[in-house]
């Protein structure tokens, strides 16, 4: 038997840059991991791929990206030995925090330890790539620059250690959605990621918040409002600075000080019907 915990990631800039010949979009995100987690745990059995989970309305077939990612791996690798994945959810689903991503990635890292397999992180990152965009920066966290698909990046300086309220509404939002319907006419601000990464470099954490941009806020926000009412309210109660992250709808505040974090939430707790969570970022020692 064997544990995985695989973390949740915001994003600190997501850029849109245009649509490419295979139907995705290119972007350009600054990444970061956070410690809100998934546990995955790895049982053998005699064969095939059986997963279980603590959330009724999340399928376990053939669709479950943990699920997928074992498949992959027993058929790349000619594994007989069938396997259990207990999936505990703790990250909030279809909430832009890539939790099926990180599951997969999770899986992956589990399946390669208790196989011992020896697959390097550059090659679990290269079949993470087929599995979704954002499932090689859950295998390589901390903070990174994501370009292409999401799916080329490059180690940044860490973070500053600072604390993370996130807020997800109880609003549904498809990405594919999102990517569809996003305008580069109805965007007035792109992120500055020169800089942020400057600031990453000089490990000011102020001039980070300053720069949080997400240019597909001006897809979600004028359809689900409550979105733009989370940002107010964090920055009002006392957070440095509000985001959405991903293609939404979870938005996410900053602040260094885990008191005025706590603050924030029980006032958001309050006043919304949002799932609050207070996590932390995660460094990685790769980070130069």
């Amino acid at each position: 038997m064997l544990t995985v915990y695989a973390n949740a990631k915001i994003n600190l800039t997501l850029d849109v840059l245009n649509k490419r010949p295979d139907g995705y979009h290119e972007v350009e995100m600054v990444m970061q991991e956070v410690d809100l987690a998934d546990h995955l745990t790895f049982r053998e059995q005699k064969e095939g791929i059986t997963v279980c989970t603590n959330i009724p309305d999340l399928a376990c077939d053939n669709t479950n990206l943990a699920y997928k990612a074992a498949h992959l791996i027993k058929t790349i690798y000619n594994i007989e030995q069938g396997i259990q994945i207990d999936l505990n959810k703790r990250i909030p689903m279809a909430a832009g925090l890539a939790g099926g991503s990180t599951d997969a990635a999770g899986v992956l890292i589990g399946l390669n330890k208790l196989w011992h397999l020896g697959i390097s992180l550059d090659e679990l990152s290269r079949l993470g790539a087929l599995l979704g965009s954002d499932v090689p920066f859950c295998l390589n966290g901390g903070t990174m620059l994501a370009t292409g698909r999401g799916e080329v990046l490059e180690r940044l300086s860490n973070m500053p250690a600072c604390n993370v309220i996130l807020a997800k509404p109880a609003v549904s939002v498809s990405t594919a959605w999102v990517y569809k319907n996003y305008r580069s006419s109805a965007v007035s601000a792109h992120p500055d990621t020169a800089g942020i990464i400057k600031c990453l470099e000089a490990d000011d954490l102020d001039g980070i918040a300053s720069r949080l941009c997400n240019t597909l806020e001006t897809v979600t926000i004028p359809v689900h409002p409550e979105i733009g009412r989370l940002k107010a309210l964090m920055c009002e109660y006392g957070a440095m600075a509000s985001l959405m992250s991903g293609s939404g709808p979870t938005v996410f505040g900053l602040t260094p000080d885990t008191e005025r974090a706590n603050y924030i939430a029980a006032k958001l707790e309050k006043l919304s019907d949002a799932q609050i969570i207070v996590a932390k970022t995660v460094a990685k020692s790769g980070g130069e």
